[in-house]
């Protein structure tokens, strides 16, 4: 990036806000799948319009353009691989407006999740979408990835909540797109088309939010398994049972150990699986519900109930759930982390498959995550600086998405593709679905500025 190109960068944005040294742009250089790529700069923009003036910059002048959230994308996708201008939202996080009549909120997408949640409780509202890092990843991040979370099962994932966005093109336009209301058919549904398109087709500057009330009471349950395969099995059987939790997770003996010592009553050494179980709604529906709950597991001889009793256990429990992607960490050094997705009718097929596949590979590999939904974390651990483990570790991740796509699965259910499922999109989409991706790609960028290298392999689709 040359000096006249840095010149008009800071004209733009102000000297404050355009970031060259090395150790300001190293920040920006990776996020959680461990990679690194330094970008050439860091703007820190605070308006639309400033932001539309950098992308018609970078068309002018050819130079990649990434949007950056908070860096804590499990696949690479706010990683600059091309070098280029790193786009942060991180002063661009306030709540515009809370609209509680109309149960709507309006934000930037630098805001980060778990402050927008807290901001709508006082007003007794809630946003479902609960990735397990939201108490520091972005909206922004969440839209572009389509983040979920524990509570997609009941609630869905976050393009069932964006209705509407105000985004910049890669030529530098600014369009608004959806609506404010419950219903709306006018044109493309370019939101939804939008929602997960991990900053290849433009860059949110705004995004319209539906709210749903603060539910007025919980109950959360914990199941212990002394087999892993029962308590797969179950999960299909709670949701075939006339049961709607809010929350369906389940973690295997690896991840227990990962997680331990975060709980004040551990469960013994002999349990294989446990199955975090919770009902949301109103004080009637979920003392309903865990009645009917406890009745159906009650009937079961395979697995031992444990009800949090107040808000503290709820915590501790949701508090060990939610570490278990930092806290494997300290099984290998490196982990090869995938989010699947099958049938739910097919969980025990998959984890059954996974215990096979480690013991071939001699790799250490633990499954978790939202049961209710199919969607499970699968955690390759290895140790990269070994060679010869690592291939076997990359030789697992081909063989795993194989055989889910055999399952009726799906390759990502909320990391997206990014730079590490790239080379995989071809085993779950055919060349003609490929190929009309890539002109949808070109239309929307003729210049290919927008976060190249991301989703698709760098050559064109043929």
């Amino acid at each position: 990036m040359n000096k006249q190109i840095l010149k008009e960068l800071r004209a733009i944005l102000g000297k404050d806000s355009l970031l060259t040294a090395w150790e300001e742009r190293a920040c920006c250089s990776y996020d959680a799948t461990g990679q690194s790529f330094l970008p050439d700069a860091v703007a820190l923009p605070e308006t639309t319009e400033q932001i539309a003036a950098l992308v018609r910059l970078a068309n002018e002048y050819r130079f990649p353009v990434i949007p950056r959230g908070a860096g804590s994308g499990a696949t690479g996708g706010a990683l600059p691989v091309k070098g280029g201008l790193v786009i942060s939202f991180n002063r661009m996080r306030r709540i515009l407006e809370i609209d509680t009549a109309n149960m709507i909120a309006v934000v930037e997408p630098g805001l980060v999740t778990g402050e927008l949640q807290a901001a709508l409780k006082q007003h007794g509202l809630m946003y479902p979408p609960d990735p397990a890092s939201l108490k520091f990843c972005s909206l922004g991040g969440n839209a572009a990835e389509c983040a979920g979370g524990p509570s997609a099962v009941k609630y869905g994932v976050t393009r069932d909540y964006i209705i509407g966005l105000e985004a910049v093109l890669a030529t530098g336009e600014i369009i608004k797109t959806g609506v404010r209301t419950e219903k709306g058919v006018v044109g493309y549904d370019l939101t939804r088309l939008l929602i997960g398109s991990e900053g290849t087709l433009a860059l949110f500057t705004k995004l319209i939010l539906r709210l749903l009330p603060l539910p007025a009471a919980k109950s959360t349950f914990l199941l212990s398994f002394s087999s892993l395969a029962e308590a797969t099995k179950l999960v299909a059987e709670i949701l075939s049972a006339g049961l709607l939790p809010c929350t369906l997770e389940y973690m295997d003996r690896t991840a227990i150990a990962a997680v331990r010592s975060r709980l004040s009553s551990p469960p013994a050494e002999d349990v294989a699986a446990l199955l975090l179980v919770e009902f949301d709604g109103s004080t009637d529906e979920v003392a309903q519900q865990s009645k009917q709950f406890t009745a159906f597991v009650e009937q079961k001889n395979n697995c031992s109930l444990r009800q949090a009793a107040n808000e503290e256990e709820t915590t501790e429990l949701w508090q060990a759930r939610r570490s278990i992607s930092p806290a494997v960490l300290s099984l290998r050094p490196h982990k090869i982390a995938e989010d699947v997705v099958v049938p739910r009718s097919n969980i025990p097929d998959l984890v059954a498959f996974l215990e096979r596949l480690a013991d071939e590979l001699q790799l250490l590999i633990l499954s978790f995550g939202h049961a209710g939904d199919g969607n499970i974390h699968v955690n390759i651990m290895l140790d990269k600086s070994n060679k010869e483990e690592h291939q076997r570790g990359l030789q697992a991740k081909e063989r795993l998405f194989r055989f889910v796509l055999s399952l009726g699965g799906t390759l990502s259910g909320e990391h997206g593709i990014g730079i590490t499922k790239a080379a995989f999109l071809p085993l779950e989409i055919n060349p003609p679905t490929l190929e009309l991706m890539w002109r949808l790609k070109q239309l929307f960028d003729p210049n290919g500025i927008l976060n190249p290298g991301k989703v698709f392999p760098d050559l064109p689709v043929t």
